[in-house]
C-alpha cells in the first residue's frame, strides 16, 4: 500500500466492557489514564456499521501515553465473554507500560484481579503483570 490516501495509522485500541463508568473510573483511577472525552452514538447509519440491529452505545476516550484507548458500552449489550485465557484464540489485551511494576503491583487495590501472584520476569528478561478490567479484559502491564 503505497498510496498516502490508503495508508494506515492507529488511531485507537477498543473494548466493549458492560458498564462504562466502572471502566472510566477503573482504567482512571487504577491505571491512571486520562479521560480525553465521553460521548453517546445512535441511528441507522452507525447501528448497520457495527452490525447490530437497533444499537447505541456510550464511549469514553483515554490518554495512555499517546495511545487512545476507547471503552465502549453497547445498547443492546452483546454476549457475556469475560473471564476468558490468554492463551484462548481470539483473546485480545491492551499493553502498558510502566516503569516498575513492582511498585505498581503494590498499588493495586487489593479487589484488582491478577493472574499470578505479583509480577514475572519472562526468560526474555520482560517483566510483566496481567491484571483483568472490572469485565475480565486483560492488560498486561510492562516494565519498560
Amino acid at each position: 500500500m503505497s498510496d498516502s490516501d490508503t495508508a494506515l495509522s492507529a488511531h485507537h485500541f477498543g473494548i466493549t466492557v458492560s458498564d462504562l463508568d466502572a471502566a472510566v473510573a477503573f482504567y482512571r483511577d487504577v491505571l491512571g489514564l486520562e479521560v480525553l472525552s465521553e460521548f453517546e452514538v445512535s441511528g441507522e447509519g452507525f447501528a448497520t456499521g457495527v452490525g447490530v440491529e437497533g444499537a447505541s452505545a456510550a464511549f469514553a476516550h483515554l490518554d495512555a501515553d499517546g495511545a487512545r484507548v476507547e471503552l465502549v458500552s453497547y445498547d443492546p449489550e452483546g454476549a457475556d465473554a469475560r473471564g476468558g485465557a490468554v492463551n484462548d484464540v481470539g483473546a485480545t489485551h491492551l499493553g502498558l507500560a510502566v516503569d516498575d511494576v513492582e511498585a505498581f503491583y503494590e498499588s493495586l487495590p487489593d479487589d484488582v484481579e491478577t493472574l499470578s501472584d505479583g509480577p514475572q520476569t519472562t526468560a526474555s528478561g520482560s517483566t510483566i503483570l496481567f491484571v483483568r478490567d472490572p469485565d475480565g479484559n486483560l492488560i498486561e502491564i510492562i516494565e519498560t
